[in-house]
């Protein structure tokens, strides 16, 4: 559960460090975001050769969130830290980077993001 203006950590290779959050598209005007939504973010910090650049406007998935998330089993899922997954393009679920660092909920997978599941190092 992320607000607007909270910092998440890029968990792929297209150059971004750190992302604010700063919009739900499609969602009206709701201020919080769940694991496994899309949100636009203004990249922060970015590596000097990278994709992404400071202070590109992109679109991005939240991969890993500290607030727990219940699972329809009754068990809860948390994470150490807020990590997102930026996308190619608007309408597309694809990600922009290669590789993908970390772990990445199962609710990733459930929701169609299957690309960016299949480039994770682990599934929770």
């Amino acid at each position: 559960m992320l607000q607007l203006k909270s910092m998440l950590i890029a968990a792929d290779n297209s150059g971004a460090k750190s992302i604010q959050l700063i919009g739900i598209p499609k969602k009206g005007n709701r201020r919080i975001a769940y694991l496994g939504e899309i949100f636009t973010g203004v990249v922060k910090k970015a590596a000097p050769h990278g994709q992404v650049k400071n202070g590109e406007i992109v679109q991005a998935v939240i991969v890993r969130s500290r607030k727990e998330s219940k699972r329809s089993d009754g068990s809860y899922i948390r994470f150490d830290e807020n990590a997102c997954v930026i996308l190619a393009g608007d309408d597309t679920q694809e990600p922009k980077g290669t590789r993908i660092f970390g772990p990445v909920a199962k609710e990733i997978k459930d929701k169609g993001y299957n690309k960016i599941a299949s480039l994770a190092e682990e599934i929770y």
